[in-house]
């Protein structure tokens, strides 16, 4: 750590409100690595007129610590629509820094670090679209914002996990094919009674759960209350005593507060979710995102002081792909 990174007592004084948030999910030994890199980004961050936008999946000390807005893809994406800053850090991966730079063409878009990918994004392509068009003539399609650019250029209109019932049912069409997550998309056709013409995509973190895992935590765990997103298979969503998006499963603890809770998502939700709700014991079968946790307190640092890596959109493709982006948003605010 250079000098100026230092964890002097004046750090420590600056950033103890910020450890009052997180010192349940970060022990005391750990934050004198983290307090001068905090203290650092928010000190640029005033200076640069920047802010960081920061998904659930964030570990804490990004997600309560630097970050200026949280939440799930639907969240940031309306948030990305409505900022008041020059520049845009996007804590979270490639898609979303992309969504983000097509609402805020003007803006510099940073992503820390360019690896951040996501295996649903990397699971289709523009032309896959075109091929599923040609063979289904007249059906709409739906993208999940879990996508590239150049998909969300070929789709009528985008959804997240927490509005892709209502983003479909908006359609008042028979059929729809929807993409790319396969269990996403068997759980809103069996929610609204459509047609539904899936993509085989799947979350590298949500599919590796288990119905026969969540039983076994049951069994461990008495009065476990199981929340699940819809990313994961079908007999895990099954198993499951709720089903949503991260800021539903975040909304249904905040509500219920149940005396035990296991979230079936990536585990660095539950640190976040935990801080908020001091009274629910979290359960944590940990399977994390290896894309997500490619953000990290120093690449943020890096970023904003180098202002790079920019997040850059052809143009042609960027004007069809933010119409179904703000199509979606459309429908939220109504």
């Amino acid at each position: 750590m250079s000098p100026s990174l230092a964890y002097t007592p004046e750090i420590a004084a600056q950033t103890a409100h910020l450890y009052a948030k997180v010192e349940r999910v970060i022990p005391e030994i750990e934050w004198p690595v983290f307090a001068p890199q905090i203290a650092a980004i928010n000190a640029l961050k005033k200076e640069r007129n920047a802010i960081v936008l920061a998904h659930n999946y964030q570990t804490p000390e990004i997600y309560h610590c630097v970050s200026d807005f949280v939440g799930d893809s639907l969240a940031l994406a309306r948030k990305g629509a409505d900022v008041d800053a020059d520049i845009i850090v996007m804590a979270g991966v490639h898609f979303m820094a992309e969504t983000t730079k097509l609402l805020n063409p003007e803006k510099i878009v940073l992503i820390p670090d360019l690896g951040a990918g996501c295996s649903l994004a990397a699971s289709i392509t523009g032309a896959d679209v075109r091929a599923m068009r040609k063979k289904h003539p007249g059906a709409p399609v739906v993208s999940y914002v879990n996508t590239t650019a150049e998909v969300k250029a070929e789709t009528d209109i985008c959804c997240t996990s927490g509005n892709a019932v209502e983003v479909v049912e908006s359609l008042g069409v028979d059929k729809v094919i929807f993409l790319p997550d396969e269990y996403l998309a068997m759980h809103v056709a069996k929610q609204t009674g459509v047609e539904i013409i899936p993509w085989k995509g799947h979350c590298e973190v949500h599919e590796r759960f288990t119905a026969s895992e969540i039983n076994a935590y049951r069994k461990d765990f008495e009065g476990l209350q199981v929340i699940a997103h819809p990313e994961c298979p079908p007999d895990v969503l099954e198993a499951a005593d709720f089903v949503g998006s991260t800021k539903g499963m975040q909304d249904y603890v905040t509500r219920e507060q149940p005396k035990r809770v296991l979230m079936v998502t990536e585990c660095s939700m539950s640190d976040n979710v935990s801080t908020a709700n001091p009274g629910v014991e979290f359960i944590r079968p940990c399977n994390l995102c290896p894309h997500m946790k490619r953000i990290t307190l120093d690449n943020i640092l890096t970023s904003l002081q180098t202002l790079q890596p920019r997040v850059e959109i052809d143009p042609a493709i960027a004007a069809r792909a933010r119409r179904s982006v703000e199509r979606m948003i459309e429908i939220g605010g109504k």
